[in-house]
């Protein structure tokens, strides 16, 4: 049912979690999400990627610590049993992370994962999250803004040249920017998928250092039982020391490099041994 979970190898202990889903062999970034899209926002030129307006930063501060720090985090640590592991690797290089920022990346594999990488870094609110841009047109429009989400064009050159131009103020400003290179997400998959190139391009053209963060699973015990599905695994997030970017490297050289450093560090967090995906995705 999962041919790629037949050549998966881990580490003695791993524990890879069955729930019953079938996931695509061989499209690493094909959404499994069905929404239901109730809003018509247009994700061209016009949209604010860079909205310093009263009415965002306002929303911006209250939905991290009215919303995300009281509710999700709690949510986070009842419903998935939220474990953080590996806060001491950030010590050494708090002065570097303070001064310039740092880019994120991590496994995309639950619902609550973008909270969980923001819990586990301390992230403030000016933290900035590249997403897909047709779910802000869902349900979960407010929270996807309020938490520093930028919706990524579709189509567009000149929708596109307004958001790089945006990332560059923020980076100007020191901000933190989580992303997910795998795309897509696939609850609960094991495996690490592919990673898009866009982030270790980032990491390259701003300099910034980047953090492996890698989510692993638990097997649903004790009182967890009583908050969520019992064959839904509990999450342990996997901070590693950061990855400096080396700038008198070319710049597609470099970029590989930081995918596949960044890629083997988070396997081993994981606690695999041979993954059955390649570091890129083979149309590139």
């Amino acid at each position: 049912m999962n041919k790629r979970f037949d050549t998966l190898e881990v580490e003695a202990g791993v524990f890879i979690p069955e729930i019953g889903k079938t996931y695509p062999q061989d499209k690493p970034d094909q959404s499994l999400l069905k929404p239901v899209y109730n809003n018509n926002i247009q994700f061209d030129e016009t949209y604010p990627y860079l909205d310093d307006s009263f009415w965002f930063r306002f929303n911006n501060w209250c939905g991290y610590y009215f919303f995300l720090y009281p509710f999700v985090f709690t949510t986070n640590r009842l419903k998935n049993g939220l474990r953080i592991k590996g806060r001491e690797n950030l010590k050494k290089y708090r002065k570097l992370l303070t001064e310039h920022g740092a880019i994120c990346v991590c496994n995309h594999c639950n619902r609550l994962d973008a909270p969980a990488v923001l819990n586990a870094l301390y992230a403030s609110h000016n933290t900035r999250i590249p997403m897909y841009a047709p779910n802000f047109n869902t349900k979960d429009h407010w929270y996807m803004w309020a938490v520093g989400g930028i919706p990524v064009p579709e189509s567009g050159l000149k929708a596109m040249k307004c958001f790089n131009a945006a990332f560059d103020e923020f980076n100007r400003r020191g901000s933190w920017f989580l992303i997910f290179p795998e795309a897509a997400r696939w609850d609960y998959y094991k495996p690490l998928r592919p990673f898009q190139k866009g982030a270790f391009t980032m990491a390259y053209k701003y300099d910034k250092p980047i953090i492996p963060c890698v989510i692993t699973f638990r097997p649903r015990t004790g009182i967890f039982k009583l908050f969520g599905k019992t064959d839904e695994p509990l999450l342990t997030i996997n901070i590693g020391e950061p990855v400096m970017p080396d700038k008198s490297a070319p710049r597609k050289t470099e970029v590989d490099r930081l995918r596949e450093v960044c890629h083997l560090k988070m396997q081993k967090m994981a606690g695999i041994r041979h993954n059955t995906w390649n570091v890129k995705p083979d149309n590139e």
